[in-house]
């Protein structure tokens, strides 16, 4: 893990109050904050704080208020769920992050803003359970990466959320943290594995956000809770301090409102770390910003191919399907042709062909666990030879899993040890897959895929939540893929549509996403979680 002076925000004593440009009544202020924290994302947020209208100490409060509302049963309403622990210094970085304001020194266009990080990243303040009882007093020696180029870049982490535990599943359920719920209605899941992330934000809980994405598990929810979710290249930002599942599928990435604040968290991500190797392939390869990417024109000439394979034709997977046929006849309205491609038998087997997960799980896991400065119960370490560290066996044998993963974790043990003949024929089948996704590019002069994110809209808790086969097709071979809403179905709730393009081609994908994004306004926040007043 990376670990350099300063990756945190050092505590201050908190006590600002919000500002307004007025002489506003301050609890005329605070009803407007509660207002604009509902619907605002990151980029209208610092607009206001670059104003004086509000403080960063303000938005904190604001959604330190929001999660005491709405996290747990209230009202009618089981509780979204979503949030592992809060930050307690919060406040006091936000207080810092004023001053620093005042002065005149702002960071960037993330200066002082809330964010919520699934809890499979590091945090060098808070324990990093993975959503786990058995890893519930897990602290590491530093911040993942990413989470400290965020707070670098002024960004105030307001709370770790809950995941599918060790984000093996999508229904977003873990011993620590329980049943994350679905804002848009409660009785449903929120996708996964990132779903607190994604519930959270939709809740208004923090502005933004970081998920992890193995195979879907940042747009898979994000779709699910009216969200923008990109997974990125792999290389293009670090993967170091995230618990990993697959060290040649994890991704992380950002989850927001927007799809500008999509490009505000890679500004601030991105780019070569030399504790994650893979990252050698972004140098020469990422903007100076990826804001001027967002044009509401970079649609027009673009050459946008529907993988009709993914299109379900079932009754549950209709509506899902017609709302993917509108944003498509959007994206031809906004100047792109739309070319139907025919079914792609080939390039599906072999995608189907290449996952690795269980081979690779044990491997990856135990190797994250066993990073320097790792503080962790001796007691759990003991349960399993070695004895002086923490392994994926020791955490099978405590049996502080969920059941349902922990069968799942129970049936990776010895694969990372055992005969790899065929893991390495999965790989091969990784590689064939990366050369004809790139032939269907190029034959049919291609700058995207179009598709659905999820075939189906969130199934009820108890119900089969199917994540269908479209997370693979980027998972499997490390293009990159963004997800934007898409619109509703008639039971109200979120769909996303999903742009998939060549490595690297972020600022294409963006492009693309904010121009449909501006030209249809889908997202609205959910009834479930409305203002408080």
């Amino acid at each position: 893990m990376a670990g350099r002076p300063g990756k945190r925000v050092a505590a201050l004593a908190a006590g600002l109050v919000l500002l307004s440009t007025a002489a506003v009544p301050v609890s005329a202020a605070g009803d407007r904050v509660a207002r604009w924290v509902v619907d605002a994302d990151a980029t209208r947020l610092g607009e206001l704080l670059a104003d004086g209208r509000v403080t960063s100490v303000g938005l904190v409060e604001a959604y330190r208020a929001r999660i005491e509302a709405f996290e747990r049963s209230y009202a009618d309403q089981p509780g979204v769920n979503a949030v592992i622990r809060e930050d307690p210094d919060a406040i006091a970085v936000a207080a810092r992050l004023d001053a620093e304001r005042r002065r005149g020194h702002v960071r960037g266009p993330l200066h002082g803003i809330p964010i919520l990080v699934k809890d499979n990243y590091d945090t060098g303040d808070m324990p990093t359970s993975n959503g786990s009882l058995a890893l519930r007093h897990w602290r590491t020696a530093d911040d993942a990466e990413q989470v400290a180029r965020l707070r670098e870049a002024g960004a105030i982490v307001v709370a770790k959320t809950n995941l599918h535990e060790f984000a093996s599943g999508i229904e977003t359920i873990s011993s620590l943290g329980g049943q994350t719920r679905n804002p848009y209605d409660q009785a449903r899941y929120p996708g996964g594995s990132s779903g607190g992330t994604a519930a959270g934000l939709a809740a208004a809980f923090g502005a933004v956000g970081l998920g992890s994405d193995t195979c879907g598990s940042i747009r898979n929810p994000a779709a699910h809770n009216g969200l923008v979710g990109l997974r990125p290249s792999l290389g293009l930002s670090s993967r170091d301090g995230i618990a990993p599942l697959s060290e040649t599928q994890d991704t992380g990435g950002p989850i927001a409102k927007s799809v500008r604040d999509v490009a505000l968290v890679l500004d601030a991500t991105v780019g070569y770390d030399p504790d994650d190797p893979s990252t050698e392939a972004a140098i020469g390869r990422t903007p100076p910003t990826y804001t001027t990417a967002l044009r509401d024109t970079a649609l027009a000439g673009a050459r946008i191919g529907v993988l009709t394979d993914y299109l379900g034709a079932t009754a549950p997977e209709q509506p899902t399907t017609e709302l993917v046929r509108a944003a498509t006849a959007d994206m031809a309205a906004q100047g792109a042709t739309v070319v139907d491609l025919p079914p792609q038998p080939a390039l599906m087997a072999a995608v189907d062909a290449s996952w690795v997960i269980l081979d690779e799980h044990e491997r990856d896991l135990d190797r994250y666990l066993a990073a320097p400065g790792s503080r962790f119960p001796p007691s759990l370490a003991r349960l399993e030879p070695p004895a002086d560290r923490v392994t994926l066996a020791d955490i099978v044998a405590s049996g502080q899993v969920t059941p349902t993963v922990l069968e799942r974790l129970r049936a990776r043990l010895g694969r990372s040890t055992g005969p790899q003949d065929e893991y390495h024929q999965r790989l091969a089948r990784r590689a064939e897959a990366r050369q004809l996704l790139k032939a269907l590019l190029a034959d049919h002069d291609l700058d995207a895929l179009v598709y659905p994110t999820v075939p189906r809209q969130a199934p009820l808790i108890g119900q089969p939540q199917s994540g269908g086969r479209s997370c693979a097709l980027a998972a499997n071979t490390g293009y990159p893929a963004l997800t934007v809403p898409a619109g509703f179905t008639p039971d109200g709730l979120p769909v996303g549509v999903e742009l998939l393009g060549a490595p690297f081609s972020e600022p294409v994908l963006l492009g693309f996403g904010f121009d449909y994004e501006q030209a249809t306004h889908h997202r609205r926040p959910p009834a479930s979680t409305p203002p408080l007043t």
